[in-house]
C-alpha cells in the first residue's frame, strides 16, 4: 500500500503498510493475514537467507506462488549474448543466477484434503520473521472441509553459523476429531521458479531491464540422485558454465505412535511421505535439514561428501544448537550494527528490517560478492554492481569489517578478467565490468553498461575505506593495491591532456557514463572526473606507503606489476590536473561537458503512468533532455564532500533535485543526505521514508525481484552519514549532526581499528560511548576529542545545522539564459501529454533584458 506525499512540515514517518495486516512491531515483521493479492511481494519481505543460501517465502504447500525460488549467491548459468547487430568488444557471455532445487514444499493432508491457504477456512493465521532469531515462523488454525479444527506451525532459518545449512520444522495438532494425516516434504528442481501445478506465467507487456532473463532450455544437468535411509541427495552440473551443485536432505520425526514412511528419489525429485492417524491433542513433528554446497569445478558426488558432512554435524550437535547459534549470530550483529531511533517504534522497526536484509544478502557470501537482490530473487539476473562498494560496504566497513574484506576479495579474484577487458577496450590496466557474477562483462547494453567506467573508482573508493577504517594493511599490500595500481593505469590511459585557453592545461576524459544512466557516453562527467581524480591520488599514496613502510611488500608490488616512480607521479600529475568543469552562467558544476545545453524535462506535468521513463521512452529520446535517473553529481558531492564548498553543494543540489527523476532506488538516500547537509531537512525526511519503504510499501512495483540491496545499504548511509553527520574523509571520524524535527535521539555504532563507539544524538548534544576496544578521537564541527573507556563524552549542540523549508524551487532555472544565449525551460518530448498545459511560465520580457545584459 502506498502513501500519497504529504505536505512539507509534517515529519511523522508516513504509514505505506497495512497496520491490520502487518502490526508495528520494533524486532519482527508481522503477516496477520494471507493475501495472494501481494504474493510476489511477501515472498521477498519473507525471504531467509545468508548470503550464500536464500530461500524466498514462499508458503510450505508450494502452491500459491509468485516465483519458487531458492538461489545461491554465485551459482549460474551462462549464454550466449545475441547482438542485433555486432561490433567489435561487446559482452560476448551473459551470465544469470540459478533457481536451485527447492526444499521448502512440505504438504499437509488431513482425511486427504490438502491445506491450500488460498482456498483454505483460516480460523487464524500468523506468519512472522523474527530479526533477533532469524527464523521465519508461521502459527495457523484450519479448519478442514469436515470441521476438524487443525493447528499447524512452521518454522524455517537458513543458518549463519553454518553458511551451507537450512533447517525447517512441520507440527500438526489435531483439535476436535481423529484422522488420517498425510505429509509430503519434497525437494524438486524446477526450471526457473515455475509452479508444477500452473501454466507458465503471461509474458510482461513492458520489457523491464530489472528483470533476470529466463533461460527456456535446460540448466541443471542430473549428475547423481540416491537414497540412504531418511537421507537423500540430488547432483546436478549446469549445462554451460559447468558448475556444480549437491543438496541433501533427512528429516526427523516426534511422534508418540506408529507412523509410516514412503521414500521416492528421481533425478530432478525427491519426496518423503509421512503418514499417521493422529488422535485430538497430539502433535505430529517433522523437522527438515537441508544442505548446499556448490563449486566451479568439483565433481557433485564430492559436493555430495560435503552437504552429508553437513548433515551429520548437524545430528551430532543437535538441532536445538542450530537455533541458539543462529540467535547468538545475530545477537553479536545487532550489538555491532543496530541503529536505534528512540519514540518511532513503526520506523524502528523498517530500519531493522532494511539492515537485516543486508545480513542476509551478505554475511556468509564468504568468496563471492554482494548480488544487487541478494539471494531473495532473481531480479537484476543476479549480479554484481557497483551497488556493492558504494551502498553496501560503508556498513559492513563500519560494523562487520570480516564481511567487507571478503567482499573486496571477491573483487581481487576478478581482476584477471578486468585486466583482460580493459585490453579488449584498447586500455591499459584493469576496467571491472558493470554488471557480472563471474567476473566478464555481462552487460549487452553498452551505453548504460560498460561505459561506466566509474566502477573503478567505485571499487578504490570501498577499498581506501575499508584500509582506513580498519587498518588492514595486509589486505592492502598483498591484494588491495593491486587493484589500485591497476585502475589507475586505467584511468591514466584513458584520460589526456587538453590545453584551453586561458585556463592551461587539464586532464580530461571522455566517453564514459557516469551513474546517472539518462545520460551517456559523455565528456567530462563531473562524477567519474571527481573519482578518478581520488583513484589515482589513492594509488599514488598507497604505493609510496607501501614503499615506506613494507618494503619487502614494495619490492614484491615492483617486481609484479613494475611499477615505477615516474608511473606514480603520472598519476599524481594526472589527478592535480583533472577537469572539474564549472559553469559560471549558471553558478553549478555541469553533469558533463555538454549537459547543460540539453532541454530540460518537464517532469512537473509528466504523467505518472508514463514513470519510470525506462520502460516508457527509447532511450534516444531521454539522452536528449536534462533528466536524470538517479543522483549523480550529487552523490560526488557526499563521496567526495571535502572537495567542494558548502555554497557549492547548495547551489549544484538546488538545480539537479529538481530534475532527479528518482527512477532509481539509489537514488533517494543519496539526496537525502546532501539535502540534510545543505539544511533541506524535510526533503532529507521525505527521501529517507522514500528509501526505507522501497521495499516494503513496495514503492517501485518491483519489490517481487526481491529486496533492493543497495537502497536497505543506503538507509543506513542516510541516517548514519545524513542525520548523524558523520564523515570519513580521513583517519578521524566527524560529526555534523542533522537530526530531523520530532526525533527525539538517534543511536548508531561505529567499529574502527578494534575500537567500537556509541553515537546518540539528541537535539541539544551528541554523546560518544566506548563498548570496545581501547579508544579513538573523533570530531564534532571541528572541535576534536579524544575518546576512551573510562566514560562517555557528551559534546553540546548549536542546533542541527541550517535549516531550510520545503524543497528546491524547481522553476528557479527556468528562463535562464545560458552562455550560448539560449534560455532554459522544461518541455516534453511530443505527444507525451497533450491534454496538459505547462504550468511553468516564463516572463520573456525578463529573459530578453538579460540577453541584451
Amino acid at each position: 500500500m502506498k502513501a500519497a506525499h504529504r505536505p512539507f512540515g509534517d515529519n511523522s514517518a508516513p504509514d505505506y503498510l497495512d497496520r491490520l495486516r502487518f502490526p508495528v512491531d520494533p524486532w519482527r515483521l508481522v503477516e496477520t493475514e494471507f493475501s495472494r493479492k501481494d504474493i510476489g511481494v511477501t515472498e521477498t519481505l519473507f525471504a531467509v537467507g545468508n548470503g550464500y543460501l536464500g530461500l524466498r517465502g514462499n508458503v510450505e504447500d508450494g502452491h500459491d506462488a509468485h516465483a519458487h525460488g531458492t538461489f545461491i549467491n554465485g551459482f549460474h548459468e551462462t549464454w550466449k549474448i545475441l547482438h542485433a547487430e555486432e561490433a567489435y568488444g561487446f559482452a560476448r557471455t551473459g551470465q544469470t543466477i540459478v533457481n536451485v532445487p527447492d526444499p521448502k514444499i512440505i504438504r499437509l493432508y488431513v482425511n486427504d484434503e490438502p491445506l491450500l491457504l488460498s482456498i483454505a477456512d483460516l480460523v487464524s493465521y500468523s506468519r512472522v520473521l523474527d530479526m533477533r532469531d532469524g527464523v521465519l515462523s508461521r502459527d495457523l488454525l484450519w479448519r478442514t472441509p469436515s470441521g476438524n479444527r487443525v493447528r499447524v506451525r512452521s518454522k524455517r532459518m537458513v543458518s549463519f553459523a553454518q553458511r551451507h545449512l537450512a533447517l525447517m520444522t512441520f507440527e500438526v495438532t489435531l483439535l476436535d476429531e481423529e484422522a488420517p494425516i498425510a505429509i509430503s516434504s519434497q525437494l524438486l528442481n524446477r526450471q526457473a521458479g515455475l509452479d508444477e501445478y500452473r501454466a507458465n506465467p503471461s509474458p510482461d507487456v513492458i520489457a523491464d531491464p530489472r528483470k533476470a532473463e529466463r533461460l527456456e532450455t535446460r540448466v541443471l544437468e542430473p549428475r547423481l540422485h540416491h537414497a540412504e535411509g531418511d537421507r537423500v541427495v540430488l547432483g546436478y552440473q549446469a549445462a554451460s558454465s559447468d558448475m556444480t551443485l549437491a543438496t541433501a536432505m533427512e528429516h526427523w520425526v516426534d511422534f508418540e505412535d506408529d507412523y509410516d514412511r514412503v521414500t521416492e528419489v528421481e533425478q530432478d525429485y525427491a519426496k518423503h511421505v509421512f503418514r499417521a492417524r493422529a488422535k485430538p491433542g497430539q502433535t505430529f513433528s517433522l523437522t527438515k535439514v537441508v544442505s548446499y554446497h556448490t563449486s566451479r569445478a568439483v565433481p557433485a558426488r564430492e559436493l555430495a561428501d560435503r552437504c552429508n558432512r553437513t548433515l551429520d554435524r548437524v545430528r551430532s550437535e543437535g538441532i536445538s544448537t542450530q537455533f541458539e547459534d543462529q540467535r547468538q549470530w545475530l545477537a553479536d550483529f545487532w550489538d555491532r550494527s543496530d541503529v536505534e531511533i528512540e519514540g518511532h517504534d513503526s520506523v524502528q522497526q523498517a530500519v531493522r528490517w532494511n539492515l537485516f536484509q543486508l545480513a542476509q544478502a551478505a554475511a556468509r557470501g564468504d568468496g563471492h560478492g554482494i548480488a544487487a537482490k541478494g539471494v531473495t530473487g532473481s531480479g537484476y539476473g543476479g549480479h554484481y554492481f557497483w551497488d556493492s562498494e558504494i551502498y553496501a560496504l560503508p556498513f559492513f566497513t563500519y560494523t562487520s569489517p570480516v564481511i567487507a574484506r571478503n567482499a573486496l576479495r571477491y573483487r581481487y579474484r576478478m581482476l584477471g578478467a578486468a585486466e583482460r577487458r580493459a585490453g579488449e577496450l584498447a586500455q591499459n590496466g584493469a576496467l571491472f565490468p558493470w554488471r557480472t557474477i563471474n567476473g566478464e562483462e555481462a552487460s549487452a547494453y553498452y551505453a548504460a553498461g560498460t561505459a561506466q567506467y566509474h566502477i573503478d573508482a567505485d571499487i578504490a573508493y570501498a577499498i581506501d575505506k575499508y584500509v582506513r577504517a580498519t587498518g588492514d594493511d595486509d589486505f592492502l599490500a598483498r591484494e588491495g593495491i593491486d587493484i589500485l595500481v591497476q585502475t589507475a593505469r586505467m584511468w591514466a590511459d584513458l584520460g589526456f591532456w587538453r590545453r584551453v585557453a586561458g585556463n592551461g592545461e587539464s586532464f580530461r576524459i571522455h566517453g564514459v557514463t557516469g551513474p546517472d544512466e539518462y545520460t551517456t557516453v559523455v565528456n567530462d562527467n563531473l562524477y567519474t572526473n571527481v573519482m578518478a581524480r581520488f583513484n589515482l591520488r589513492c594509488a599514488a599514496e598507497s604505493v609510496r606507503k607501501l614503499q615506506d613502510r613494507w618494503p619487502d611488500q614494495f619490492s614484491r608490488l615492483v617486481s609484479r606489476l613494475e611499477v615505477t616512480e615516474q608511473e606514480i607521479q603520472e598519476w599524481e600529475r594526472a589527478a592535480d590536473g583533472m577537469a572539474i568543469l564549472w559553469d559560471e552562467q549558471l553558478g553549478i558544476h555541469p553533469q558533463d561537458a555538454l549537459f547543460n545545453e540539453r532541454e530540460v524535462w518537464d517532469l512537473a506535468n509528466t504523467p505518472a503512468e508514463k514513470r519510470p521513463l525506462l520502460l516508457h521512452f527509447h532511450p534516444l529520446v531521454i539522452y536528449r533532455f536534462q533528466v536524470l535517473k538517479q543522483a549523480d553529481v550529487v552523490l560526488a558531492l557526499f563521496l567526495q564532500g571535502e572537495d567542494f564548498t558548502a555554497e557549492q553543494k547548495k547551489a549544484d543540489f538546488d538545480y539537479y533535485d529538481p530534475i532527479t527523476t528518482g527512477d532509481s532506488t539509489l537514488s533517494g538516500v543519496v539526496q537525502s543526505i546532501i539535502a540534510a547537509e545543505v539544511g533541506y531537512h524535510e526533503l532529507a525526511l521525505r527521501y529517507f521514508w522514500d528509501s526505507l519503504y522501497v521495499d516494503l510499501g513496495d514503492l517501485h512495483s518491483n519489490a517481487s525481484d526481491g529486496v533492493h540491496v543497495a537502497s536497505t545499504g543506503g538507509v543506513w548511509s542516510a541516517l548514519v552519514y545524513g542525520f548523524g553527520g558523520f564523515r570519513d574523509q580521513n583517519d578521524v571520524l566527524k560529526f555534523d549532526p542533522r537530526l530531523p524535527d520530532g526525533w527525539d535521539s538517534l543511536t548508531f555504532r561505529l567499529s574502527q581499528r578494534g575500537t567500537r563507539v556509541k553515537v546518540v544524538v539528541r537535539p541539544e548534544d551528541v554523546t560518544f560511548s566506548i563498548e570496545e576496544g581501547p579508544g579513538l578521537s573523533v570530531e564534532v564541527r571541528g572541535a576534536r576529542f579524544s575518546l576512551t573507556q573510562l566514560q562517555p563524552l557528551t559534546v553540546p549542540l548549536d542546533g542541527q545545522g541550517p535549516r531550510l523549508a520545503g524543497a528546491p524551487d524547481a522553476t528557479a532555472f527556468h528562463g535562464t539564459v545560458r552562455a550560448d544565449g539560449t534560455v532554459i525551460r522544461p518541455s516534453l518530448p511530443a505527444n507525451v501529454n497533450d491534454d496538459v498545459a505547462p504550468t511553468h511560465e516564463i516572463d520573456l520580457e525578463a529573459v530578453a533584458e538579460r540577453v541584451q545584459e
